[in-house]
């Protein structure tokens, strides 16, 4: 038998029967047709049991969503998406909804329903209260939606009642503060989802066409749903559902509806191991579940009858077959930081992800390069980081000769610097993952072995790649007066953050502590957390207005980092630089005004934006070579820049 036997068994949900236990639900997913169905069937080929197309809206007072399911429109498009993926085997579904007054204001919408008058905390949108009328033809819509559904050939529909849109906000005591027979008790908080949940049976009969519910299990709404609450929910509509699907968070509390690395895996099992007991249709979870073996654990024991693993298989669309092959540890690791993700889909940049380039790119790009070259080369990579791993993963799949030198004793870059930072460690998971697969293409790794020029003539490469990346600036350099160092910025007690964290001059902390972030990323958090662990009085300081202020969308990449951080001793001043550094303190201004405010310190971080090392570019460009610069080396200085430039440069060169 094989370890994860129950993870692979099929199991019958309402009429229809999924193949096995690993699913996928409803999230953010491409809205063109050929992209969706590329990236639907990705999954479907790689061995997922059932996907679910992400919410779309049943109303046509809610038209922000692109699948417009109160017409027949959008339903040849399904067709033939549905076709695509039952090819495959996969079953699909689509969640249906209505926002309410959870989604962005947009010139279509003339007004936002919602159970009561209650401003949403993110858009600052104030919905209107629905009326009977309404509240009946929406049912009514539910009921048409889940129909052109079935029609259209999918395998069920998916009824989202949780973070934070109209059906939620019904159900919530602290977003429903009606006094008609749909507000109150918990009977008539429920009065809308059980009329929706009727309606659609009605609709679609008994036919083999599941019918699940979405709840959520802790909204972290104050005074609204807790797991409680959401087990007598649960328990009432168990009798009339195929399945219960849960998930925790709202616009309250964003973060926590995609839950990141700072949070432990399996986030939401203990608000689920309230309600689970209850109910007798099976039950799909969610939350930071990335490994095939926490998800079978949570299947062998009983805490869950299929486990979505949404973030884990778009690292890995591929997860599932791996996991068959007996190939886990080939497996490419999700690393929690919503930056490729979520980030970039609420930044509108379109769905990507930091460790797999093809992402959301499945019609364009394929998951492993499908063009091995006619002319090996030996290629020189110069640097050890992520991109130049990334880099010569691609290029020795391709058949190149590839042969990696690194100037430090350690492969990972910057990644081992971060993943040694509190809350950081799963960062550290995907530099592994690239060593072990450098490890098994047989890529030779030099370390300790600084490249110059000298030995790159004796190497006599055909091609060198810079991975080179970026140091931390030590000569005062600020965004904000770029002409002039910040005074005092080379006192003794004024470090980098590579300082602190270990890779550098070692010092001793004294508290007060001033950090002056002026990258807005992660890094100006991590220094933050390790020198509250250290105890000192910490306050941050940065030219952007929030912590984590330049990171892609931060309600969901540094949310739950700045709770941590309020929760200590521990204060942020946004919208600052740094007029002047002297013993004992520190001098802030704004830009452009004549403020002045003066904050003690006794140890100074400067989180600057890095350096980058262009020196052996530079010099190899003078000499007559055509060097190939990739990750931080280029002025970028990201992660997922990192690994997709040494990825898109490895399949092509």
């Amino acid at each position: 038998m094989g370890i994860y036997d129950k993870l692979f068994e099929p199991i019958r949900v309402g009429g229809i029967t999924i193949p096995n236990r690993i699913v996928r639900t409803a999230h953010g997913m491409p809205y063109d047709e050929e992209a969706l169905t590329a990236y639907l069937v990705a999954r479907a080929k790689g061995g997922v049991g059932m996907s679910t197309i992400s919410a779309s809206s049943v109303h046509p007072s809610a038209r922000f969503s692109p699948h417009r399911l109160w017409d027949d429109d959008y339903m040849p498009t399904l067709e033939r998406v549905g076709k695509a993926v039952h090819a495959h085997g996969m079953k699909l579904l689509h969640q249906i909804f209505h926002p309410g007054a959870g989604h962005y204001p947009g010139a279509e919408e003339p007004e936002y329903w919602s159970a009561s008058e209650i401003a949403n905390p993110m858009t600052g949108i104030v919905p209107v209260e629905i009326t009977k009328a309404q509240i009946d033809d929406l049912v009514a819509h539910f009921a048409a939606a889940a129909r052109r559904l079935r029609d259209a050939g999918l395998d069920g529909v998916d009824i989202h009642a949780s973070s934070g849109y109209l059906l939620h906000e019904f159900l919530s005591p602290a977003l429903n503060q009606r006094t008609d027979n749909y507000g109150g008790s918990p009977e008539n908080r429920m009065r809308l989802l059980m009329e929706v949940i009727h309606a659609i049976r009605a609709e679609v009969g008994g036919s083999d066409f599941a019918v699940g519910v979405r709840l959520p299990n802790e909204d972290y709404v104050p005074g609204g749903i807790t797991a409680e609450l959401s087990r007598q929910i649960a328990e009432a509509v168990d009798p009339f559902v195929d399945y219960v699907s849960l998930h925790m968070g709202s616009y309250w509390r964003f973060h926590k509806l995609i839950a990141p690395a700072d949070d432990p895996l399996g986030v939401e099992m203990e608000f689920n191991d309230v309600i689970t007991p209850a109910l007798t249709k099976p039950v799909i979870v969610v939350g930071r579940i990335a490994t095939m073996d926490h998800a079978n654990y949570l299947v062998t024991s009983g805490k869950a009858d299929m486990v979505s693993m949404v973030r884990a298989l778009m690292a890995d669309p591929e997860l599932v077959n791996k996991a068959r092959r007996g190939e886990e540890g080939r497996i490419r690791p999700c690393i929690g930081t919503n930056q490729g993700c979520v980030g970039r889909s609420f930044q509108k940049l379109g769905l990507s992800c930091v460790v797999n380039m093809a992402n959301g790119r499945e019609a364009r790009v394929a998951l492993e390069p499908e063009n091995p070259t006619d002319t090996p080369k030996n290629i020189l990579v110069v640097g050890g980081g992520p991109a130049g791993m990334e880099f010569a993963r691609a290029a020795a799949l391709r058949g190149h000769k590839v042969q990696i030198h690194e100037a430090t004793k350690w492969l990972g870059g910057q990644v081992t610097m971060a993943a040694a930072a509190p809350k950081r460690a799963d960062l550290g998971a995907i530099t592994r993952w690239l060593a072990d697969e450098l490890e098994h293409l047989q890529v030779p790794i030099r370390l300790n072995s600084l490249v110059d020029m000298d030995l790159v003539r004796e190497l006599a490469p055909d091609e060198v790649v810079i991975a080179t990346g970026s140091t931390p600036r030590i000569d005062g350099f600020q965004v904000s007066t770029p002409g002039a160092p910040i005074p005092g910025h080379d006192l003794p007690h004024v470090h980098s953050s590579w300082d602190l964290f270990g890779f550098g001059e070692k010092f001793t902390i004294e508290g007060p502590a001033l950090i002056y972030d002026d990258s807005g990323s992660f890094e100006g958090i991590s220094a933050a957390e390790v020198l509250l662990r250290a105890g000192v009085h910490v306050t941050a300081v940065s030219r952007f207005n929030d912590v984590g202020g330049n990171l892609p969308f931060p309600a969901v990449t540094a949310g739950a980092a700045r709770e941590r951080l309020m929760s200590g001793d521990f204060d942020f001043i946004g919208g600052h630089y740094v007029r002047a550094i002297r013993e004992g303190e520190v001098e802030l201004g704004v830009l452009h005004t004549d403020r002045v405010r003066i904050v003690p310190a006794r140890t100074v971080i400067l989180v600057t934006i890095n350096q980058p090392n262009r020196s052996l570019a530079n010099e190899l460009r003078a000499a007559g070579y055509t060097p190939h610069v990739i990750g931080d080396a280029q002025g970028k200085d990201s992660l997922l820049n990192a690994i997709h430039t040494g990825e898109t440069l490895g399949r092509t060169i």
